[in-house]
């Protein structure tokens, strides 16, 4: 098959995030003999520019538009390419489908209009993005009347991530019929040869007798980073010897996050390292006793599965869309609360058999069901199933 994959950025040294996903599986269809050709701006993040152009990696074709503007790219995640809209409604044409990722998006209104003029299949996968709630509500709620309805009206399926994406589409007028459920995996291949304990704890000076309870994320509030601070205070008040790791970027939250660290006078009793990548991240999910994911709203969660490939057991907010899944067997799931989450790291932190018992657990589940190599083809099916709808 001929297929062309659109996001904003395409970066295969990001951590997490959509821009990882729509790598993984470009990669991961290369791999199973399908040409693919990835179109995004010259962005690696936010705030960093790359090259433009044309360029093979891991044997996908990319092409990367200049982006004007780069105050909206900073400010509003908002990658403005003029060339994109250049390129002939005949190329969109000559792919058998196109997968969009995200939802609102400069690149996806372009790509629209030129699938549209060529009656070219595509497919939509938000990875998230689709309610209006916190920041830019009105921007949101305009570009959904302007664009976003009517891109999802005409897509041929649309992907959630989990039930409750699906419900989501659903409130957004997408019939049952348009609606597949996949996962997101992850490549199990860097997890087959872990770190040895006790590095991280070497690397940053943190005693080997302490226990560690860990973030690893964007830096943000709807992360729900406040919440955990709050409770990890009143859980050093019991246990001794136990630090809270904070890995991630800033995303505009890092300053308040300072402020309520040295406001509850937490100072001794946290690090935070800035992001971590690679083998480094790796050393940092070996290490913790505990992974905390304490997010207000969290779709998925891909930092879920790389803690779970580390054999590391899961404090999860139960509004996560994979919180059932691993509900009680990787680990446990919470109100995201001061209280809920205390309860739950004194359980785990005071119950090593336990502890082991979810990080086992956890281990084989992402083994099992979020291995890559057995989720592409669920997209190859996808993909001939809308290929099919194009010639009847």
């Amino acid at each position: 098959m001929k297929i062309l994959q659109v996001y904003q950025i395409f970066n295969p040294q990001v951590a997490s995030g959509a821009a990882k996903v729509a790598f993984e599986i470009s990669k991961e269809l290369v791999e199973r003999g399908h040409e693919v050709v990835f179109c995004a701006s010259d962005m690696k993040d936010k705030s960093t520019r790359g090259a433009y152009g044309f360029e093979i990696t891991d044997g996908i074709a990319v092409r990367r538009f200049k982006t004007v503007c780069p105050f909206l790219a900073e400010k509003l995640k908002i990658y403005i390419t003029p060339k994109l809209n250049m390129l002939s409604s005949h190329f969109f044409g000559r792919f058998d489908v196109v997968h969009l990722h995200g939802y609102r998006s400069y690149q996806n209104i372009m790509c629209y209009i030129h699938c549209k003029r060529e009656i070219t299949p595509y497919i939509v996968q938000a990875h998230g993005t689709l309610p209006a709630s916190m920041a830019y509500k009105e921007f949101k709620l305009i570009y959904d009347k302007l664009f976003g309805c009517k891109l999802l009206r005409d897509a041929s399926k649309v992907i959630a991530l989990s039930h409750m994406e699906a419900g989501q589409y659903r409130d957004m007028g997408v019939p049952d019929g348009k609606i597949e459920i996949i996962p997101n995996g992850i490549d199990l291949s860097e997890y087959s040869d872990l770190p040895p304990k006790g590095s991280f704890k070497r690397k940053f000076g943190i005693d080997e007798d302490d226990k560690i309870v860990l973030y690893l994320g964007r830096i943000h509030k709807i992360k729900g980073i406040d919440i955990l601070v709050k409770a990890f205070a009143k859980v050093v008040e019991k246990l001794d010897d136990v630090t809270l790791v904070v890995v991630g970027p800033d995303d505009g939250y890092l300053g308040e996050l300072k402020a309520l660290i040295n406001a509850l006078k937490m100072e001794d009793n946290m690090l935070i390292s800035g992001p971590l990548y690679g083998r480094d991240k790796l050393e940092a999910y070996v290490d913790a006793d505990v992974y905390v994911l304490p997010s207000r709203y969290e779709i998925w969660g891909m930092t879920i599965l790389e803690a779970m490939a580390c054999r590391t057991p899961i404090i999860l907010s139960q509004n996560s869309g994979i919180a059932e899944t691993i509900r009680d067997k990787a680990g446990l799931v919470i109100r995201p609360s001061p209280e809920g989450i205390q309860v739950a790291l004194l359980k785990l932190l005071s119950n090593e058999e336990l502890a082991k018992k979810m990080g086992e657990l956890g281990r084989r589940l992402v083994f099992e069901s979020y291995n890559w190599k057995n989720i592409i083809p669920r997209f190859e099916v996808l993909y001939q199933s809308v290929m099919k709808q194009r010639i009847d």
